[in-house]
């Protein structure tokens, strides 16, 4: 197939685009490089460079090439940001995506993967499923719930064929690919800075909440799976017209195991300081995905979090300065 990859250029999106590269098929990367890296862009991928907001350069990029399928990771990740800034997200996750999935409709695209979250989902002490209740804690999870809903719409009145896989945090590393987001706003790579020397110390939002250890639990998802389960979504969807699947190992970490892990993986200290917790952080989402791996036969090989830091930590090793290198 013909595969237009947007936010290409980012941690999850060039990583999927490779992959597809792999399976035999055509990719075109479309990324502003706001956030993504050029030096992220696989090698035998077209790549174009423009924001979905530039309409002409989106229709141009539609219309010059046919497309069977469309794979869009271009979106702002930071829930803490949302919260001070929802202008800012609102403007890139909703009304970009809604035109891109416009011009895609209008240029005779039948698929559509959509990367979105966990955060659509409202907290719970169990592991979330599919039919567990919407209610986004942030400005984030709401704009990703938006689009999916938009898709569904899309679906009904045009044919169009959608996926939506949710998931939390992703994380690890690929040999030659890493996690080097812009600013950076995940967990783990916020960590291993301390053993680098880019950092005193490693932060933690919120020491009260009602877990175990009184931090934020979350899963953690290495990044070849993510990958691979969009490619067997994106298979999935010639026979189906709408998969909404969670992607998660069903076992959730503490910000503090988390950080101890880290320790545990480098040798280092990494000394902590605590902050009051941030507006929209839920307290536990762990996502169940019994549902995709019944259904696509997605079978993740990589959930234990010492070997997921360790991969994390050797790709920061020899790229300490990220992609810029």
């Amino acid at each position: 197939m013909n595969i237009l990859v947007t936010g290409g250029a980012g941690y999850i999106g060039s990583a999927a685009a490779e992959a597809l590269l792999k399976a035999g098929h055509d990719v075109t990367v479309y990324d502003s490089l706001v956030t993504g890296h050029r030096g992220a862009v696989p090698a035998g991928a077209t790549f174009i460079e423009a924001d979905l907001s530039d309409s002409h350069a989106l229709a141009k990029t539609l219309t010059d090439q046919k497309f069977e399928a469309i794979m869009h990771f271009a979106a702002f990740i930071e829930a803490g940001e949302s919260m001070k800034d929802p202008g800012r997200f609102f403007h890139n996750n909703v009304a970009n995506s809604l035109a891109l999935i416009e011009t895609a409709v209008r240029a005779g695209v039948r698929r559509f993967v959509l990367s979105s979250t966990a955060a659509v989902y409202r907290s719970s002490d169990e592991p979330l499923t599919e039919e567990s209740p919407l209610d986004p804690t942030n400005v984030y999870g709401h704009t990703k719930l938006m689009i999916e809903q938009a898709l569904d719409w899309y679906r009904q009145i045009h044919g169009l064929h959608f996926a939506a896989l949710r998931y939390f945090n992703a994380c690890g590393a690929l040999p030659g690919r890493g996690e080097d987001h812009q600013p950076e706003s995940h967990l783990i790579p916020l960590v291993l800075r301390v053993p680098l020397g880019q950092s005193d110390e490693a932060q933690i939002y919120g020491s009260d909440y009602p877990t175990p250890d009184g931090t934020c639990i979350r899963d953690y998802i290495h990044i070849s799976d993510l990958v691979s389960a969009h490619l067997l979504a994106l298979d999935g969807l010639s026979e189906r017209d709408r998969l909404i699947y969670n992607l998660g190992s069903g076992n959730g970490y503490s910000v503090r195991e988390v950080i101890e892990t880290a320790r545990r993986v480098t040798g280092h200290p990494i000394p902590v300081r605590e902050l009051p917790p941030r507006p929209g952080d839920a307290a536990r989402l762990v996502a169940s995905s019994q549902k995709v791996k019944r259904e696509l036969g997605w079978t993740p090989e990589h959930d234990d979090l010492y070997e997921i830091i360790s991969s994390a930590w050797e790709w920061h090793k020899s790229h300490p300065k990220g992609y810029t290198e």
